[in-house]
């Protein structure tokens, strides 16, 4: 299933520059009641900068076809980074049972730790996977 061998204690850093697209105000582009809040580092996209760290720590041992989606996060985000300042993710893959995988997670800008948790990942098969969605698609347009 798997091209090369995956096994815990896997571990992959990313580093990005906070700006003005990352900020909680930024999340109002698709939700309403953000756009009056603070400009630091949005929790949405802290989120999404974990998932992607993830991604980019298993692409080298997927097949063609295969994909890891997002199940479960479970992380704090604990102290407002500005912008302009970098916030680096490490994740460590802690567990591969299955399809199922566990990451453990800290991010820390340029002064302290701003997040720490777990992130779990599922293996799926990309083809099966986009036709159980199409499948769900067409039965919520069969309710309309």
């Amino acid at each position: 299933m798997i091209s090369t061998p995956l096994l815990p204690g896997l571990t992959h850093r990313q580093t990005i520059v906070i700006g003005e697209h990352l900020t909680v105000p930024a999340v109002s582009s698709a939700f309403t009641g953000f756009a009056d809040m603070p400009p630091v580092f949005a929790t949405a996209f802290l989120v999404g900068f974990v998932e992607w760290t993830c991604i980019e720590a298993l692409r080298p041992y997927l097949s063609a076809g295969q994909r890891t989606v997002g199940v479960h996060v479970d992380l704090s985000h604990s102290a407002a980074t500005p912008v302009g300042m970098a916030v680096t993710a490490d994740v460590k893959l802690l567990s591969f049972s299955g399809r199922a995988l566990r990451f453990g997670v800290t991010c820390r800008d340029e002064v302290e730790v701003i997040s720490q948790g777990y992130h779990d990942r599922f293996l799926v098969e990309t083809d099966r996977f986009m036709a159980r969605v199409a499948r769900k698609a067409a039965e919520t347009k069969g309710a309309a």
